[in-house]
């Protein structure tokens, strides 16, 4: 089992900026593909941002390239996704997922461990 915790949630004005993390425990960190997802109140889970295992490949859903940043420490077993330029429509749960892909996927169904989600408050 790989347990994710995520951190660094809260409330912000639209404009700026936070930084979430992800820390991994129970298997090896750096085995995973991990991913980014995100889900507002009445809406489906949805991509958000990926990245590989290892080399720094990443993916972003069109709604956040150029605002969001997706990065891994697997030294630290510790996922980030840092937002900047936030707006009232990123408010929603975040959550981080593992992948035992190659390459990650874009549908929730292709992540096999999942955060308990912590809360993204854009106030306008």
């Amino acid at each position: 089992q790989l347990q994710l915790v995520e951190s660094g949630g809260g409330l912000v004005q639209a404009g700026g900026s936070l930084r979430l993390s992800c820390a991994a425990s129970g298997r090896t960190f750096g085995s995973y593909a991990m991913g980014w997802f995100r889900q507002a109140p009445g809406k489906e889970r949805e991509f958000v941002a990926a990245i590989r295992r290892i080399g720094g490949s990443t993916y972003y859903a069109d709604s956040v390239k150029g605002r969001f940043t997706i990065s891994r420490d697997n030294a630290k077993n510790t996922l980030y996704l840092q937002m900047n330029s936030l707006k009232p429509e990123d408010t929603a749960v975040y959550y981080c997922a593992a992948s035992g892909r190659l390459v990650p996927g874009m549908t929730p169904i292709e992540y096999d461990y999942w955060g308990q989600g912590t809360q993204v408050t854009v106030s306008s």
